[in-house]
């Protein structure tokens, strides 16, 4: 699984362990996925990975292979998130979210999928984010990265169907604010305030809803599911969106303070 030295994706790494699953964990900076697995102890492993190169993900699955004699579960949770409106990012910011949120769930998939497809089974659980489902304000390009990568998995699914491969599923998970390091440094940071516009949640629980995929495979499953429905209401009634955006973002900004209070009390 990618982007699994810390916060959300060691708790999924986790639960796979007591599934009884062997977890290679893998992440940007090798070291950090390796003393993760350490860790979590036997049956986990760690090893860096770049997901924004084809390449070096089909070598992890092919290592995981190797190690493991087969690849049953493919975690894609590697991300990064930078807020600001677009026009003051700079172009390296704005490439860095693409390649790693939209490309880089590609290329895991797509790496996980040549070994699925020949054994005729597997699954693969494509971490989102509830940005994937709504226009996030003050974070355009993380949003618009979240899009691609819930179409890019949509499409390829409905692909593998129509393919008559029935054996291989594609789920996403598209959660709500969690609370971790990546949120937590975000308190002091005004465009990330629709971040805490609605529930914060802990990593642990919402991998014991992710795993759940595993069992009951869904194309998009919203963690919580009332959030989803929620937000997909108001996305088909855009003009009236805009026009809440004020409230929205002042109760996103109150949130952010009770946080930081909270963090510094």
């Amino acid at each position: 699984m990618t982007g699994a030295a810390g916060g959300l994706g060691s708790e999924i790494a986790r639960r796979l362990l007591d599934r009884g699953y062997q977890v290679h964990l893998t992440d940007l900076d090798g070291e950090l996925a390796a003393r993760a697995a350490e860790r979590l102890g036997a049956g986990a492993f760690g090893s860096a990975l770049d997901v924004r190169s084809l390449p070096a993900c089909r070598a992890a699955a092919s290592r995981t292979i190797r190690r493991m004699g087969s690849l049953e579960v493919w975690v894609n949770n590697a991300g990064v998130m930078s807020t600001g409106p677009a026009w003051e990012q700079d172009e390296r910011t704005r490439q860095l979210m693409l390649d790693v949120n939209a490309l880089g769930t590609i290329n895991g998939t797509l790496a996980a999928l040549e070994p699925m497809r020949a054994a005729g089974r597997g699954k693969i659980l494509n971490v989102i984010s509830m940005a994937g489902l709504i226009a996030v304000p003050g974070q355009a390009l993380y949003s618009a990265s979240k899009h691609a990568a819930i179409g890019f998995s949509l499409a390829t699914l409905a692909d593998l169907r129509l393919a008559g491969v029935t054996g291989v599923d594609i789920s996403c998970a598209c959660p709500d604010t969690i609370w971790t390091p990546m949120i937590e440094s975000k308190l002091d940071d005004p465009h990330a305030a629709a971040s805490f516009s609605g529930i914060m949640m802990r990593p642990d629980r919402v991998a014991g809803r992710i795993v759940t995929l595993l069992d009951r495979p869904r194309p998009v499953l919203a963690i919580p599911r009332w959030r989803g429905a929620l937000v997909r209401i108001s996305q088909s009634f855009p003009a009236l969106t805009l026009r809440s955006l004020g409230p929205v973002m002042a109760l996103g900004r109150a949130q952010q303070r009770r946080f930081r209070e909270r963090r510094r009390g």
